[in-house]
């Protein structure tokens, strides 16, 4: 699978680098340097308890946008600049709910991959989102990078499909006419555990395919072998941070322990 060579390990741990609310969002504190300061604070504190890689997410700009403000996507574009040079793992990007300001975000930064809900039909508290697979592939490639990894998000957290679909039909579906070069299976919200049966069913058509799944949240310390076992790799933020809160700053003892069980895990592969 590609991420062997990109991240160099099996089953990688994508570490989601929670962004403060940025310039536009309710929650912003009014200085963007403060920002990019917390953002400094995780980015080490990952990086130093070993994650495979990192993935930066306005996960604050709450509520969010159909169509993120255009100073949401250039603050994201500033900090990761600021901070380019100190990254050491190969980085991607997710403007939430933005599937081509996310590609446009990756082209600006250089991201070797991005994250999204760059297909299907859903609703929830934000309203009914459509997103447009063949829009966002033709824009990567327009962009000229390729070779950026699109994730998509079989079933979005907290929304639902407008109707019952298959998560096996959806996941097939998405691989093969949506060339998805990864499968990201959520639980309710940021925080909440997947299904095992639904990660199981997602694993079992795409592992013929090559095409890796990660579980996208809810992973943790005490659930990480029996996930690692139904997926290829883990994309996980809240359970990094202090006492496992979500609004918590990323705690790199914790980290640390978790990629100790990780590596553990690796040893039986």
């Amino acid at each position: 699978m590609w991420t062997q060579d990109m991240f160099g390990v099996e089953k990688p741990i994508i570490a989601l680098l929670h962004l403060d609310a940025l310039p536009g969002d309710p929650g912003f504190c009014g200085d963007v340097e403060e920002v990019v300061k917390h953002a400094h604070e995780d980015l080490l504190a990952l990086q130093d308890g070993g994650v495979d890689g990192i993935l930066f997410a306005n996960e604050f700009s709450l509520p969010y946008q159909p169509a993120a403000d255009i100073a949401v996507i250039s603050s994201m574009a500033y900090i990761i600049g600021k901070l380019k040079d100190e990254i050491s793992v190969p980085f991607g990007v997710n403007v939430v709910k933005n599937p081509i300001a996310t590609i446009d975000l990756g082209a600006a930064t250089g991201a070797k991959f991005g994250r999204s809900c760059f297909s299907g039909a859903y609703m929830g508290e934000y309203g009914v989102y459509i997103s447009n697979s063949g829009e966002a592939i033709r824009h990567r490639k327009a962009l000229g990078i390729e070779e950026m990894k699109l994730l998509f998000k079989v079933n979005p957290e907290a929304d639902a499909y407008l109707v019952h679909r298959d998560i096996q039909v959806v996941a097939k579906s998405i691989m093969f006419g949506d060339f998805a070069d990864g499968l990201c299976v959520s639980g309710a919200a940021a925080g909440a555990e997947p299904d095992d049966v639904i990660l199981a069913k997602v694993h079992e058509v795409a592992t013929p395919r090559k095409v890796p799944v990660f579980c996208n949240t809810g992973c943790n310390h005490g659930n990480v072998r029996e996930k690692l076992a139904n997926c290829d790799g883990v994309c996980m933020g809240t359970a990094f941070k202090k006492d496992g809160v979500f609004n918590g700053r990323v705690d790199k003892e914790r980290v640390r322990e978790f990629m100790g069980i990780v590596a553990d895990i690796r040893k039986g592969l």
